[in-house]
């Protein structure tokens, strides 16, 4: 099983969205910490007030955002797309095709990217 962690500005709004790409709400620790479950991917939600968030020794602060993503399998990206963007999702780009398929980047919302990725 994998685990990933995202370093969010809000839990209750990261819960919510990650329930619309099918993630489950499986333990929640106080209003800074959430694990979800899809699949065989555990993902730690940390908002501020976690350990994960807090300041560094050389004074820089974690925060959310960057280019570092977990990978969700689709069987049609333009249908997933289609649902998503009905739900409000933020698209980073439009699909793009490579060797192995097509991609496209979301955000969650404190603007972590999530790739969709559906293989050939």
């Amino acid at each position: 099983m994998a685990v990933a962690r995202y370093l969010v500005n809000d839990v209750d709004e990261s819960i919510a969205f990650f329930e619309t790409l099918g993630f489950s709400l499986t333990e929640r620790m106080g209003p800074p910490f959430a694990m979800m479950q899809r699949d065989d991917l555990t993902l730690w939600v940390s908002g501020p007030g976690t350990s994960a968030r807090r300041v560094l020794p050389d004074g820089s602060t974690p925060e959310p955002g960057g280019w570092n993503r977990f990978v969700i399998e689709v069987v049609d990206i333009e249908a997933t797309m289609a649902e998503l963007t009905a739900a409000g999702v933020i698209f980073r780009s439009e699909p793009v095709a490579g060797p192995g398929g097509r991609q496209v980047l979301i955000e969650d919302p404190s603007g972590n990217p999530i790739e969709l990725f559906q293989p050939r």
